[in-house]
C-alpha cells in the first residue's frame, strides 16, 4: 500500500486556432494519506477526470511530479505504476467472460515468453479433460485462485461463464470493480463508477465500495458529481474549481466550514443560501430593514467589522419556520417539494426579495403565496468578503469534525 502525493501538478493542452493554451490543472499539490479514501468534487471542467488520468499514465502532465509512496511515477508507463482505474462506461472487453475479464489484468500483469504462454494457454484449454491429460501451469493457477477469491468476494462467483452482454448494470460494475481488485494495486482510481446506475443500484453499490476500501485498506481516488456519494464514501473531499484547489477536509468540515462561496455553494444538496448582510452593533448582522442576532465564532469574528458590507450564509437546516416576531425574517411562499422526510421550501424574503430554501417538517402546509416567518440560528451564520474568501473564524471543539477513521490493516 502506499500513499500519492501531487507537487505543483499541472496540465495544459494547446489551444485551438493558434488561442491560448488551455490550464485544465494549474499548480496542484495534494496528498492522500496510506489507505485513505479521497472523493475528488467539482463541476465539469474542473480537471477532476484529468487528474485521474494524469495519475494512471493516460496523459502527461505539462509539468510537477506524481509520487506513489515515495517513488516518482511521473514519467513511468501505465503498466508499471501499480495503479488501476474503473472507468464509467465499465471498459469490459465483451467478447471474453466474466472469468477472462477479471484475469485480464492479471496475466497482462507479468511478462511471459513464448513458451510460459504456450503452457498457460494449454492449463486454460485442458482444464477441465481428466486430471492425467491436463497441462499444468503455476501461475494460471495462482490467476485462477486470484480470480475465484475477488468473484465470491463480489457475488459474481455465478456468473464467471457469461459474457458482459449478459449482465445487468450492477454486475458490470461489479465486474469492473473486481478486475481492479484482482491486481491488488497501490491505488485505486474511479471516474464516477455509479453514473450509470439506477439509483437503487447506486445506494447498494456505494455501500460495496466502501466496505472494499475499508477491508483492503487501498488508497482510492475516487470521482464523482453525486453529492450524497460525496459526503458519505470519503475520508475526506477536495473540492476543485478551473484547475486549482479550493479546499481539502473531512465532508463535515466542508460543510459546516466552507472556505469560500464556491465551496458553500458546491457542497450540501440544496446548497448553502448567501444573502448580502451588512455587519451592524452589538454582534448583529443586518439584512435589509431586519437585524438578526450571532453566536458562537462569528460573534467574536465580527467585531471590529461594523458597518462592512458582507455576503452572509446560512445553510436550509438552519432557517426555521416559526411564529410571527419582530426579529423573524418574514416571506412569502414560492413553492415546497414535500421529500417525505422532509420538506423543502423556496420562499422569497420580504426584506431584499431574495429566494431562500428552507428545510421544514414535511407535515407542515406551505401553500404558494403564504407568508412565513424565518427564524435564522445566530450559531449557523458563515461570512464571506466581495473576493468569496470566507471570514476566518476559529470552530469550538464541539463543532470541530473528528479526523476521519483510515481502515485499520492490523
Amino acid at each position: 500500500m502506499a500513499g500519492v502525493r501531487f507537487e505543483a501538478l499541472s496540465k495544459s493542452y494547446p489551444g485551438r486556432g493558434g488561442a491560448d493554451r488551455v490550464e485544465v490543472i494549474r499548480d496542484l499539490s495534494l496528498s492522500i494519506e496510506d489507505g485513505e479514501f479521497l472523493v475528488l468534487v467539482g463541476p465539469s471542467g474542473c480537471g477532476k477526470s484529468t487528474l485521474l488520468r494524469l495519475m494512471a499514465g493516460l496523459e502527461t502532465p505539462s509539468g510537477g511530479e506524481i509520487l506513489v509512496g515515495q517513488q516518482a511515477v511521473t514519467r513511468l508507463r501505465p503498466a508499471r505504476r501499480n495503479v488501476a482505474m474503473v472507468f464509467q462506461s465499465y471498459a469490459l472487453y465483451p467478447h471474453l467472460s466474466v472469468r477472462d475479464n477479471l484475469a485480464f489484468g492479471l496475466r497482462r500483469s507479468h511478462r511471459r515468453n513464448a513458451i510460459e504462454q504456450l503452457q498457460d494457454q494449454l492449463h486454460r484449454s485442458t482444464n477441465k479433460l481428466p486430471r492425467m491429460l491436463r497441462v499444468r501451469s503455476e501461475r494460471e493457477a495462482d490467476v485462477e485462485h486470484r480470480v475465484l477469491e475477488v468473484a465470491r468476494a463480489l457475488e459474481l462467483d455465478q456468473l464467471l461463464d457469461r459474457r458482459p452482454k449478459e449482465l445487468s448494470g450492477g454486475q458490470k460494475q461489479r465486474v469492473a470493480l473486481g478486475r481492479a481488485m484482482a491486481r491488488q494495486p497501490a491505488v485505486f482510481l474511479m471516474d464516477e463508477p455509479l453514473s450509470n446506475l439506477d439509483a437503487k443500484l447506486r445506494g447498494s453499490t456505494r455501500t460495496r465500495i466502501v466496505e472494499l476500501q475499508r477491508q483492503l485498506g487501498t488508497t482510492t481516488l475516487y470521482v464523482t458529481h453525486d453529492q450524497v456519494e460525496a459526503m458519505t464514501m470519503g475520508h475526506r473531499i477536495a473540492v476543485l474549481n478551473q484547475g486549482r484547489l479550493q479546499q481539502l477536509g473531512t465532508p463535515m468540515e466542508l460543510y459546516r466550514w466552507p472556505s469560500n462561496l464556491f465551496v458553500a455553494q458546491f457542497i450540501g444538496s440544496p446548497p448553502m443560501n448567501v444573502l448580502p448582510v451588512k455587519v451592524g452593533r452589538s454582534q448583529t448582522l443586518q439584512l435589509g430593514d431586519r437585524r438578526v442576532s450571532v453566536e458562537g465564532p462569528l460573534a467574536e469574528a465580527i467585531a471590529g467589522l461594523e458597518g462592512r458590507q458582507l455576503n452572509g450564509g446560512i445553510r436550509p437546516e438552519n432557517l426555521r419556520v416559526a411564529p410571527a416576531t419582530n426579529r423573524n425574517l418574514q416571506a412569502d411562499v414560492s413553492h415546497s417539494e414535500v421529500l417525505g422526510n422532509e420538506q423543502l421550501i423556496t420562499c422569497r424574503l420580504l426584506d431584499g426579495g431574495h429566494l431562500v430554501q428552507v428545510r421544514a417538517d414535511p407535515g407542515l402546509k406551505a401553500i404558494a403565496g403564504e407568508r412565513l416567518h424565518l427564524d435564522a440560528d445566530p450559531r449557523g451564520w458563515r461570512l464571506f468578503d466581495d473576493a468569496g474568501d470566507a471570514i476566518p473564524m476559529a470552530p469550538t471543539s464541539s463543532e470541530r469534525d473528528e479526523t476521519p477513521v483510515l481502515p485499520d490493516l492490523h
